[in-house]
């Protein structure tokens, strides 16, 4: 096999800090690096830095040492207070003596932690904003990006084929830990309603212009209640006012029995119950991403966001959208910024409802 020549000889590597500071999907999508290194190199001590609201993304992941977080509130604290956190912060970092940098962003903060860190490697991806003197030179590995579509996963695991470790195919699986805690109240709360099989539906997200609309919705679970009774309807969304006005109206419009814990869940617990779902149902967000990670049985509804970059790949999750339209993905906010996409209004009931009775059929065989 062939191999990179400047790769790092792990041999004398101890620390390894590997850094995402973006939205929970985001993070979660990170979570092969982690297990990828520690299955290579059982010795290494590997951290995690990312924003503090993201970190149950990663916390009990067996692969990681310490989740460190930056808080985005410290900039409500004003200079002399953001200051003296981000100097603690970097103070710890330094620390840590880390001998190696994965940087999965094109954030510039890392510029500056690298270089106060002091570690003598690092590596980060091309980008064409960031083709300057100071960027090229911070890092001493860079991997190309692909101008073709390539999934968020595998480009987040080529910082490690760049540095000279070639991932498996089993290793893109996803992982996440809900942990104990968050699965005894899941339990507590079905058995409180007599629930034994379930449905879970999140058919938020916060960029409101990837939703399906709520009739839609409404009626989905009015057709699954008529033939799948056996399986209780779970509603979840986040804490939004936006999103549990969209939760809210759905329950006003269905004939069916509903448990709604819309705005009820942490992170952990939203996970630890879609872990145990008989199947989810949902659009391009975080908990779609927890479902490919439990290998849940899944349908997820794709608009103007590309599926071939952020979509489940599990072989029981199955992608909804409508490629007949020639500018999807646009990834812009609805058909000319309207905040409705077309290509997510055209997405009928029987489009969805047939997949899941065909994942729930093959659940009874």
């Amino acid at each position: 096999m062939r191999k990179v020549k400047d790769a790092i000889d792990f041999a004398k590597i101890s620390n390894v800090l590997v850094i995402k500071l973006r939205h929970h999907g985001d993070v979660l999508l990170t979570s092969p690096v982690f297990q990828t290194l520690k299955n290579h190199y059982p010795h290494l001590n590997i951290d995690a830095l990312v924003y503090r609201d993201t970190k149950e993304m990663l916390t009990l992941h067996p692969a990681i040492n310490e989740v460190i977080t930056i808080d985005r509130s410290w900039k409500k604290l004003g200079i002399k207070g953001q200051f003296t956190e981000e100097f603690r912060l970097l103070k710890k970092l330094k620390s840590n003596n880390y001998d190696l940098i994965i940087h999965l962003t094109e954030h510039w903060r890392i510029v500056l932690i690298k270089r106060f860190v002091g570690a003598k490697y690092a590596v980060a991806a091309k980008y064409s904003r960031r083709s300057g003197f100071i960027w090229k030179n911070t890092f001493s590995h860079h991997y190309p990006v692909s101008k073709r579509t390539r999934h968020t996963i595998d480009k987040h695991l080529d910082s490690l084929r760049r540095i000279g470790i070639q991932p498996d195919k089993h290793e893109s699986q996803l992982l996440l830990v809900a942990g104990g805690e968050a699965e005894n109240k899941r339990d507590k709360l079905l058995t409180e309603n007599n629930i034994e099989k379930y449905i879970l539906i999140h058919p938020t997200s916060r960029w409101l212009f990837k939703c399906w609309e709520n009739a839609k919705f409404s009626e989905l679970i009015d057709r699954l209640n008529d033939k799948y009774g056996e399986y209780k309807i779970i509603l979840t969304a986040a804490p939004d006012k936006k999103e549990l006005r969209m939760v809210d109206d759905i329950v006003k419009t269905t004939s069916a029995e509903i448990v709604n814990l819309a705005g009820k869940l942490s992170l952990k617990e939203l996970a630890a119950f879609i872990q145990k779902a008989s199947l989810f149902i949902g659009v391009d967000s975080v908990p779609m991403h927890m479902a490919s990670a439990f290998n849940t049985p899944c349908v997820a509804i794709f608009g103007p966001s590309n599926d071939k970059e952020w979509g489940p790949r599990n072989s029981n999750c199955r992608i909804i959208c409508k490629d007949r339209f020639s500018c999807r993905p646009c990834a812009l906010d609805g058909c000319g910024g309207g905040q409705i996409c077309e290509c997510i209004t055209d997405i009928t009931v029987e489009d969805v409802y047939s997949v899941c009775d065909q994942l729930l059929d093959m659940q009874s065989i």
